[in-house]
């Protein structure tokens, strides 16, 4: 099998930006970091339906986490430079250290500075250049307090022409009718929000389920279930959509930081979480692809792989804001994780249906009234995956050949979106946020239909080459137009649950 190989982004390190300097950080409490340290040895196959099992949990450590002698020698540095361990992780590779600013800029060479967001966000301390690597560390994380990602959901900005509950869209998507979810989880990443316990079961009690999902909130790096800010749309929208769909499944929430080291420690936490056990995850946050630093990008990747490895899909959205990414350069861009080859990235849509069946499907773009557009592209840090060789993805900007999202899609214009319900307030919600979760939960419903976890779905779909999903051929995203079979706009395209479940279980079939 092809592992994805990572080409460093085009903007290794630089100053936040969309921020004001401040000057020098003189806050003198104490700073955690995470050192994210290599593998002691190869790389983990991931698991992929049907012929590669999940690495066990038990033992995943000493096979692939941290070389002792390297914890050993990365003790003795942090000893030399004053810095004290808090936590460590070896089977996931991540040591913790905490110490006062002035002993993690010695050992790590940078200088940390105070900056101001323009938007006028609390001020963050961060470092303009990136720091010295001890050997056996792929990152240090925690001296960079810059927000990297942002939810990818839209409201509407004027009245929804269509809105569909996610048990309508569960109908119209074909989702396999004697399935729940049952025996799964759902791991679910939120950098910021929270949801509020009262709405969630008056929610699911008006869609008919006869009991609510079971939701635990799991606090990663200081983060916590904070419900009574802007963000709480998308935590709601995450956990409505994955629990109408897949009701009878647990839900795990992982709050965490907005900063690399947030994300980092939510996606490798929930991977290697053996109480609540998931086997798919859903990320609905992202920012785009050279936006962030390539130590991040090592950190995040070594997370995923391990996400894969241990049989979890992780499902991410590619983002709202057309081909561009909202970036302002004239350049197509791409979001990551969604472009991480470890990730199932999910297009959008605008979905258009009758009482009984699907009038039309097309890319969702409606950047002309402001309602966004489905992300989509070519990766500039990740090269082309074997298993996406013959899918037909164009050149990167750049002129190399890179990896293609999105993978699959589903209905995210806020025009034809979800109906929510947030703050007690019924909402209609869209954008490739919506798009994750839905697909999160239709993968439950297969791991439990297949009876084995469906994994890194890759070589699956892309050797099915479009079987099981509706093509969708009409549409673009800005630089990306929709054509038969896969494309930037909406990959391989929308789900037809049944058909899909039938087709991986004769790929099982004939093992």
């Amino acid at each position: 099998m092809n592992t994805p190989v990572s080409r460093p982004p085009r903007h290794p390190w630089s100053e936040p930006a969309n921020a004001r300097y401040l000057g020098p950080h003189d806050d003198q409490a104490p700073i955690d970091i995470t050192l994210v340290l290599r593998r002691r040895g190869a790389a983990p196959v991931p698991a992929a339906w049907p012929r590669v099992a999940p690495m066990p949990q038990a033992g995943f450590g000493d096979r692939c986490g941290a070389d002792p002698a390297d914890l050993d020698r990365l003790r003795r540095f942090a000893g030399e430079h004053g810095l004290r361990e808090t936590a460590c992780h070896p089977h996931r590779r991540a040591l913790h250290l905490s110490g006062p600013p002035s002993a993690l800029q010695r050992a790590f060479g940078v200088q940390l500075g105070r900056y101001q967001p323009h938007d006028g966000g609390e001020p963050f301390a961060a470092c303009a250049a990136a720091p010295a690597l001890p050997d056996g560390v792929i990152a240090v994380l925690g001296l960079d307090r810059r927000p990297v990602a942002r939810p990818h959901y839209r409201k509407p900005r004027a009245q929804a022409s269509q809105s569909y509950t996610p048990i309508r869209l569960g109908q119209l998507y074909g989702f396999p009718a004697d399935a729940d979810g049952s025996g799964q989880s759902i791991a679910i990443v939120e950098l910021g929000g929270g949801y509020d316990e009262n709405d969630l079961a008056t929610y699911f009690k008006s869609l008919g389920l006869a009991q609510a999902p079971t939701v635990t909130a799991v606090g990663v790096a200081g983060g916590s279930n904070q419900p009574g800010g802007e963000a709480d749309a998308e935590v709601m929208l995450d956990i409505e959509v994955a629990g109408a769909l897949a009701p009878a499944a647990k839900i795990a929430v992982y709050f965490a930081p907005n900063t690399d080291q947030g994300f980092y420690e939510a996606i490798s936490q929930a991977a290697h979480d053996t109480a609540n056990k998931p086997t798919v995850m859903s990320i609905s946050w992202g920012g785009p692809e050279d936006s962030w630093s390539s130590q991040a990008l090592d950190a995040m990747q070594s997370a995923l792989e391990d996400a894969v490895a241990l049989g979890v899909t992780v499902a991410v959205a590619t983002g709202d804001s057309g081909s561009s990414d909202g970036e302002d350069d004239g350049q197509p861009h791409v979001d990551y994780p969604a472009s991480s080859p470890y990730a199932l990235a999910c297009g959008g849509t605008k979905l258009s249906a009758g009482t009984s069946a699907i009038d039309s499907e097309t890319v969702w773009n409606e950047t002309a009234s402001g309602e966004g557009a489905t992300g989509g592209g070519v990766s500039t840090a990740f090269d082309l995956p074997g298993w996406q060789a013959h899918a037909g993805v164009p050149k990167a900007p750049d002129g190399t050949t890179g990896r293609g999202l999105p993978d699959v899609a589903g209905d995210a214009d806020p025009t034809t979106g979800y109906q929510v319900l947030i703050g007690g307030q019924p909402q209609v919600i869209g954008g490739t946020s919506a798009v994750a979760p839905l697909w999160a939960a239709l993968v439950a419903r297969l791991n439990q239909k297949l009876g084995s976890p469906l994994g890194d779905p890759h070589q699956a779909l892309y050797g099915l080459a479009g079987k099981g999903l509706r093509d969708i051929t009409q549409g673009d995203n800005g630089d990306y137009q929709a054509s038969p079979g896969w494309d930037a706009c909406t990959g391989w395209g929308s789900p037809d649950g049944q058909a899909l479940l039938d087709a991986l279980a004769a790929l099982g079939g004939s093992q």
